[in-house]
């Protein structure tokens, strides 16, 4: 499967919210970097934050703003959309280096903007 076809596969099981399907594209070591908090998120974490947005975020979608596939994996940047409890519709806007060995995501890079996280930070907190 090219490198292209996982990612979107990936991101259509994030907004179905079919979360045992994320766990089976990333490879079971994988990790998962965020650059609001540096810290390297493993497999399982990254799985409680994706069911926690889906708890607090209704209809994500993803827009694919650009995409370069590499050697080594898919470059992305994409806008986050969805919208929060209280009708507040979000757009987050992100870019993202995701790693692919065999077929699965072994690294995934996320550089958002932590500000415009907030409001979803908030709701996924209070859920």
């Amino acid at each position: 499967m090219q490198h292209e076809q996982i990612v979107d596969r990936f991101f259509a099981a994030i907004e179905a919210g079919a979360i045992d399907t994320v766990q089976d594209i990333y490879a079971p070591d994988a990790v998962i970097w965020h650059n609001d908090d540096l810290v390297e998120q493993t497999v399982e974490d990254n799985l409680k934050v994706l069911a926690g947005l889906h708890r607090a975020v209704s209809g994500i979608s993803y827009e694919i703003v650009r995409r370069a596939a590499l050697a080594d994996g898919v470059l992305q940047q994409h806008v986050l959309r969805g919208r929060l409890p209280d009708g507040t519709t979000v757009a987050l806007h992100c870019a993202m280096y995701l790693q692919i060995r065999d077929g699965h995501i072994t690294r995934v890079d996320e550089y958002l903007d932590s500000a415009a996280r907030g409001p979803i930070r908030r709701a996924r907190e209070s859920v």
